[in-house]
């Protein structure tokens, strides 16, 4: 059967994209941050999966507020980036992986939930800024990659706990899965942050560690969060929490910390870094 070996945590602001465009990963601005990827980085070399699910937010590009599914699979055999408006340069084509995300959309139906279904569909800074920092210089032509949306910019939202089952389905969908795959699942966005309103900037570094915290050992006790306590805790854009939970969900088995770190700020967010082995 196929296995997750483990998870990623992650954040995907544009900024990261531009700054590896540029070549400023060595600049004193974002030193610290980037060489904070070289452990996990490590890691997941070694690893060398077949399969990469990432959980991401849609920021426009795709799914603008007048079609924002709450959960959306990507099914195609190939995804698209393009301009987003940030400065990104648009990344080459991503290889899908249409076996495992039918499998996983089956699945998820058979045990109640809904997905949108998406045979085409472009990704975002949100999937490709996490994408490029596994797999500097762009080369990750080998992996399959599996999009799974989740919303996070127009209310109503999931609840963090509604997005953490999301991710046991899935999980246990990848498990049921035949064949001998490898399989990384990466949560991405956060951690604290709002990048507008009164309360633009705010950060919440204790927060986070909270998070983190909780992620390792009872993720669970996050799931007691409203919306609302989230946005109050960690700014608006604080609800990218979600794909964390929905990565933490997939990991089935015993759940130890690899690695971690909380580099804050960066572009202004908290951004945190975290390794899940899944044994």
């Amino acid at each position: 059967m196929a296995k997750i070996v483990g998870g990623i945590g992650s954040s995907h602001i544009p900024a990261i994209g531009v700054a590896m465009d540029k070549g400023l990963e060595d600049t004193p601005y974002w030193r610290d941050f980037f060489q904070s990827y070289v452990p996990l980085r490590k890691w997941f070399n070694e690893v060398d999966p077949d399969i990469l699910i990432i959980f991401y937010n849609d920021h426009g590009l795709e799914m603008f507020l007048d079609k924002k599914p709450t959960f959306a699979v990507g099914t195609a055999p190939e995804y698209e980036n393009a301009d987003e408006g940030w400065g990104i340069n648009p990344i080459p084509p991503v290889r899908g992986e249409t076996e495992l995300s039918w499998h996983i959309v089956n699945e998820l139906v058979e045990n109640d939930f809904d997905p949108t279904v998406c045979q085409e569909i472009k990704v975002d800074h949100g999937l490709t800024v996490p994408l490029t920092l596994m797999y500097p210089g762009k080369d990750y032509s080998k992996v399959k990659v599996i999009p799974i949306c989740i919303n996070c910019e127009r209310h109503p939202m999931p609840k963090l706990s509604r997005s953490y089952a999301f991710g046991q389905q899935v999980g246990r969908a990848v498990e049921s899965f035949g064949g001998d795959q490898k399989v990384v699942v990466m949560g991405t966005g956060g951690l604290s942050h709002q990048l507008d309103g009164e309360r633009a900037g705010i950060i919440n570094t204790d927060f986070d560690t909270e998070c983190l915290d909780k992620m390792v050992s009872d993720p669970e006790a996050l799931t007691k969060y409203s919306l609302e306590d989230i946005v109050e805790l960690a700014g608006g854009q604080g609800v990218e929490l979600n794909m964390w939970m929905a990565m933490r969900g997939c990991l089935t088995g015993k759940v130890t910390e690899g690695y971690r770190n909380l580099i804050a700020p960066i572009s202004n967010t908290a951004a945190g870094i975290q390794l899940l082995i899944n044994d």
